[in-house]
Order: structure tokens, then C-alpha cells, then sequence
């Protein structure tokens, strides 16, 4: 059985603690939170779990093997850092870190000492994004875009611009869905609230390949909104969050090139057709994301297993927000992946 703690009980550590305490093969040994207010309820409901204030009392436990961080981004570096040092193996809540070379050093000493290093990209192990990856492996054909809508109005976040808070949910899935990843970004937005970061970005991601990627967020939207269009020669998905069921739907459509010599003979012109075919929305797997996430966690440390969102992943997605924000910075300019740095 895995002893594991939990850092960080404001918005998110609830959800952790609610599921790890309902893991057969997950031992919850502590709860840590900075404000002891927030820790009070936890004792009633879950008598056997200890409280503190005090992360060193955590990480010297011996009972505890893992660690489980919901703090602000601000933070993860730093106490993920320790968590490695100290030999415990940690899940973290995304973003993993707030800058590629942060992200680089937790992968670098993860593997150095031989542990886990997962992050909470949640959506990665949803029955529906899971569904979604299993159709493009299968083949949608040539890729042509990934089109991407998150909006809403609110929660407004004081440290981290809606990219950081919002995209970072999109790029996990492009990530995890997509077999090629992007060489360069372009991101614009714009702050409608004096001395507060950005409320609504365009992000625009180019690939290798023809492949395209754009992804909308939103503070400042009148709806809630949650879909993402990849299309392909062959198939189109729409994949619809909201949705109470069908929230996969494959769509047999695309066109077709013909090319033909033009009556001069030197020219060539071009037809488009239209390929109009079946829907079909696919049965998806209901478990709640999480969990199935924490338990793919506890059983890859037992086993000493990869997690499906590694450490690599979240690097890559830490990589291409931080390019992000400086491309936001310079208005537009598309930023290399590879040459990515921040502007102080």
C-alpha cells in the first residue's frame, strides 16, 4: 500500500483527498495546508488522516512515499523540488511549474533518483479524450487543423493570465491526442482589468506538417463553451465538454482534390468535392477522471510504471505556455519552441 500526503487543501485538494481516501491501494497519511482554518473539517470526516501546517513534517514521515501538490503554480517548483529530494514521488496539479527551466529540473531530478513524476492534466484520462485519441490513431486521415474553444465568464485569477489558467487545459489535450507536437506558437490577448493579466487569448500553434492548431480562452464570455474540432481529409471529430452524453461525435465528411490541366495546358485547376457521409457518437467510459487518474499514479509507483502525463508531458505544455506569454508580450510574434524564454 502507498502512503501518500496531500499539499494544498483551498480549491482542488478537496477533490484529491476525497478520491485518494477511496483508493484500496492508497494509504492518505497527511493533509498540509499553510492555513489551519481549512484544515479543521478534514478530522471530522476522515479521522485517520493527520493535519499539519508543517510541509517538513510531512516530508520526514517515513510513512509517506508520495506527494500529492494543489498549491498555486507559484509554489509547485519548489515544493515538488523538495518532495524529490527528500525520495517521495509526487503528483502535481498543473501547470507543473511556472517556467521550462523549472519544469526541466523536476524531470531531471526525477529521474535521477528513480521516482514518479505525474501532473494532474485531468482531461488526459477522461473517457472522452481517451476516446478521441484511440479515433486519430486509427486514422482521420491527412491532419488539417485542431480548433479549440474555452470560454466563460469568470473566475478571474490574480497570478496567472487565463493562457496559464485556461490553454494549459487544451495544450495537455492537443498533447495527448496528437502523435506530432508544434515547432512554434503565436499568441495575442489582451488585460480589460487595470494591473491584472490577460483575460482573452488566441493562440495559434504550427506544426511540421500542414497541421494547424488554435485555441480561443475566454474570461469575458456571456456562455460557457467547451469544444474542440480536429479535422482530417478522411474524418472530422467534434468533441463537445458539456454534453451530457454524446460528448464525442465522429463525422465521415471531408473534401476531395482533384487537379486537372487547364485548357491551355500549362495550368493546372483545381476541383474541390464534397464528401458527405455517416455521424456516429462513440460509447465513452463514465469514471470520474480523477480517480481513474490517482489510481493510474498509486499503480505506477507500485509497479514502477510511466504515468501517461509524465513529467515530459508537462514539460512540453510549461514549454509552449511560456513561449506563449512571450509571443503575448511582442504582440504576436511567432516564438521557435525550441528558443522559448521568458521576458522579465
Amino acid at each position: 500500500m502507498i502512503g501518500i500526503a496531500v499539499v494544498g487543501y483551498g480549491y482542488w485538494g478537496p477533490n484529491l483527498v476525497r478520491n485518494l481516501a477511496d483508493i484500496p491501494d492508497a494509504r492518505l497519511i497527511h493533509v498540509c495546508d499553510i492555513r489551519k482554518e481549512r484544515l479543521t473539517p478534514i478530522q471530522a470526516r476522515y479521522p485517520t488522516v493527520a493535519v499539519t501546517d508543517d510541509l517538513e513534517e510531512v516530508l520526514r514521515d517515513p510513512r509517506v512515499d508520495a506527494i500529492a501538490i494543489a498549491t498555486p503554480v507559484s509554489t509547485h517548483f519548489k515544493i515538488a523540488m523538495k518532495a524529490l529530494m527528500a525520495g517521495k514521488h509526487v503528483f502535481v496539479e498543473k501547470p507543473m511549474a511556472a517556467t521550462t527551466e523549472e519544469a526541466r529540473r523536476l524531470v531531471d531530478e526525477a529521474a535521477r533518483r528513480g521516482l514518479k513524476l505525474a501532473v494532474d492534466h485531468t482531461f488526459v484520462h477522461t473517457g472522452a479524450v481517451r476516446k478521441m485519441r484511440e479515433i486519430v490513431e486509427d486514422g482521420l486521415g491527412d491532419m488539417y487543423y485542431y480548433d479549440s474553444v474555452r470560454v466563460n465568464l469568470g473566475l478571474f485569477q490574480h497570478d496567472v493570465s487565463v493562457i496559464w489558467d485556461l490553454a494549459v487545459h487544451d495544450l495537455s489535450i492537443m498533447d495527448y491526442v496528437l502523435r506530432e507536437k508544434p515547432v512554434a506558437v503565436s499568441a495575442t490577448g489582451m488585460s480589460h482589468v487595470l494591473g491584472e493579466p490577460e483575460n482573452i487569448a488566441y493562440l495559434n500553434l504550427f506544426f511540421e506538417s500542414r497541421l494547424i492548431a488554435h485555441i480561443h480562452v475566454n474570461w469575458l464570455a456571456p456562455v460557457k463553451v467547451r469544444r474542440t474540432l480536429i479535422g482530417g481529409s478522411s474524418k472530422m471529430i467534434v468533441y463537445d465538454d458539456l454534453e451530457p452524453s454524446e460528448k464525442i461525435k465522429v463525422y465521415d465528411k471531408g473534401i476531395t482534390l482533384n487537379g486537372g490541366p487547364h485548357t491551355n495546358g500549362d495550368v493546372y485547376q483545381m476541383l474541390v468535392g464534397y464528401r458527405t457521409g455517416d455521424m456516429y457518437a462513440p460509447q465513452l467510459d463514465m469514471t470520474e477522471a480523477l480517480n481513474r487518474e490517482l489510481r493510474q499514479f498509486i499503480s505506477c509507483v507500485e509497479n514502477n510504471e510511466q504515468p501517461v502525463a509524465d513529467g515530459h508531458a508537462g514539460l512540453r505544455v510549461v514549454r509552449i505556455l511560456e513561449a506563449a506569454t512571450q509571443s503575448l508580450a511582442q504582440r504576436g510574434r511567432v516564438v521557435e519552441l525550441g528558443q522559448a524564454r521568458m521576458i522579465a
